[in-house]
């Protein structure tokens, strides 16, 4: 029997089957966190599994395939001058994941620096940043699609730990009301902690996720 997709549930699915059965350009705003080992393997770390990350470490990793997979399925799903908030540490931030985007049409138009307020691991310094890629849709514009103009680019927040790829709530919350209407559908492939469901319950908008750890039948 086919898994029936819910709105505002946390589905236990794959995302990737998730994106192939919704419907062309029928979703204003997306985020996507990818679950890839990035800082881990630049790093060097061999023992995280034992004594550092071990959550993290746990979790089913996606290749660059994958990834650019989904971003292909995020591309077809969102709306002509829809939103794309992707997570990426710093490697990939410095590296470029403008790779991932090739055949799309999606642009990239703007980047956050989320200080988590809390320092975590480093050889050299020490990590307390995260960064949010934002890319926009064809046709690239901002007047009625971009509604709230206070958000800075550095973005202050520290959350408790519910999930090892734990998101701040409250960021994702202005840029959903910047982004979106009240009512509005926002959909999340690779929910995780699912902040981005609270988010949608807190700003009044309907949420699309689900996670194979994370889920629920």
């Amino acid at each position: 029997m086919e898994y029936i997709i819910k709105k505002n549930h946390k589905n236990k699915i794959d995302g990737l089957t998730l994106l192939k059965r919704l419907e062309s350009k029928s979703i204003k705003t997306i985020f996507f966190d990818p679950q890839y080992r990035g800082i881990l393997d630049k790093l060097g770390y061999g023992n995280e599994g034992e004594t550092r990350g071990k959550a993290r470490s746990a979790l089913p990793q996606m290749s660059e395939l994958d990834i650019i997979h989904f971003i292909e399925q995020i591309n077809r799903i969102l709306t002509p001058s829809g939103h794309l908030f992707l997570w990426v540490d710093k490697f990939h931030l410095c590296q470029g994941v403008l790779d991932w985007f090739l055949n799309t049409d999606l642009h990239l138009v703007d980047l956050i620096t989320w200080d988590k307020e809390k320092i975590g691991m480093g050889y050299r310094t020490r990590r307390k940043s995260e960064y949010l890629v934002i890319f926009q849709k064809t046709p690239i514009r901002v007047k009625d699609v971009w509604k709230i103009h206070n958000i800075p680019d550095v973005w202050q927040e520290k959350v408790i730990k519910k999930h090892p790829h734990s998101k701040p709530v409250f960021l994702q919350k202005a840029l959903i009301m910047a982004t979106t209407n009240p009512g509005d559908t926002i959909l999340d492939p690779a929910a995780g902690g699912y902040s981005v469901f609270e988010a949608c319950q807190q700003s009044g908008r309907n949420f699309i996720g689900g996670d194979m750890r994370y889920g629920e039948d």
